[in-house]
């Protein structure tokens, strides 16, 4: 009995070391969400919590909603406090990497230990249902005769995502965007009533928030920023297809804190594998819309680097990059 205990308190002592049989990260893991309930970061944290819960692959799975600062607060609670987050995974997106661009906050990528990418969202470009444009053709030709009358909505403010998407493809459709008539929404509800009342004549916005008002008739998806079409959505054309070399992924993933070890991140990649082979993943990531996106390790790293160039470049055309 009194070997019992000791080894207990052996295996207790060294549960942070990951031995006793329990791999770093898999009997608990904690999601620190830098927004508030209900939005992206939040419902893509749950899903994944509740895959890997329910499906036995973890033990249990919590969440922490700390929202503020676009995101800033977390970042620094994740690094101020990393010695004593061995269990902890931060979600974010593209917007982590215009955020530190923009000097929002004095942290990028490099500051965390990227894990993997998990989904995309496509960024779509909507119009209502009784628009003249009908192609994207129908908008280029538009802002040249009067870039006046084609304003573009999105649910955030200048320099976020929706707007840099739209930056985008006005650019590669070869069209001066320092021209380009933005109108920021507090939210994309709100930009999509905007859309439907008139205010504007397209909306920037993410697939997933675009899709249910498209299927039940009310907005038309003129056109998406995926490389090819998507088998969920196979009649919504891309950019590309429309001889506009515009694609950019809304990517959604998880970082660990700073200063973990190889064998850690290692663990947690395995952990993302595994996640993406459930069948209650799979289902769960295309009612939501979302697009299968998995890149991991070097690969990860590269494309956030590879993006940082991209976005710099077209928010400098845009007039937003501080230098």
């Amino acid at each position: 009995m009194i070997r019992v205990k000791r080894s207990h308190l052996v295996c207790i002592a060294l549960l942070s070391l990951s031995v006793c049989g329990i791999a770093y990260g898999k009997d608990r893991v904690h999601f620190l969400i830098p927004g508030g309930a209900g939005g992206g970061w939040d419902m893509t944290a749950r899903a994944v919590g509740e895959s890997l819960s329910r499906s036995g692959i973890i033990e249990t799975a919590s969440y922490e909603n700390l929202s503020g600062g676009g995101g800033s607060r977390a970042i620094a609670h994740l690094i101020e406090t990393a010695p004593r987050q061995t269990n902890t995974l931060m979600v974010n997106s593209s917007s982590f990497i215009l955020r530190s661009l923009l000097n929002k906050f004095p942290y990028s990528h490099r500051d965390l230990t990227p894990i993997a990418s998990v989904i995309a969202d496509y960024g779509a470009f909507v119009v209502r249902i009784d628009s003249p444009y009908v192609v994207w053709q129908d908008v280029i030709d538009d802002y040249l005769k009067d870039y006046r009358r084609v304003n573009i909505a999105g649910g955030s403010s200048r320099g976020s995502t929706d707007h840099v998407v739209a930056a985008l493809a006005f650019s590669k459709s070869n069209l001066d965007i320092s021209r380009l008539k933005y109108i920021p929404y507090n939210a994309g509800g709100q930009a999509m009533v905007g859309l439907l009342s008139g205010e504007c004549q397209l909306l920037s916005t993410g697939l997933s928030e675009a899709v249910a008002l498209a299927e039940q008739g009310e907005v038309r998806i003129l056109a998406i920023t995926a490389p090819k079409r998507l088998p969920l959505f196979p009649n919504v054309p891309t950019l590309k297809e429309q001889n506009v070399d515009a694609v950019f992924a809304n990517w959604r993933g998880f970082f660990a804190p700073p200063g973990v070890s190889q064998k850690n991140v290692k663990d947690y990649g395995q952990l993302i594998e595994e996640l993406l082979a459930l069948e209650r993943w799979q289902q769960l990531r295309a009612d939501r819309g979302w697009s299968h996106l998995y890149l991991s390790g070097n690969n990860f790293n590269d494309f956030l680097s590879e993006q940082e160039v991209e976005l710099s470049i077209l928010l400098d055309e845009l007039g937003l990059l501080n230098k």
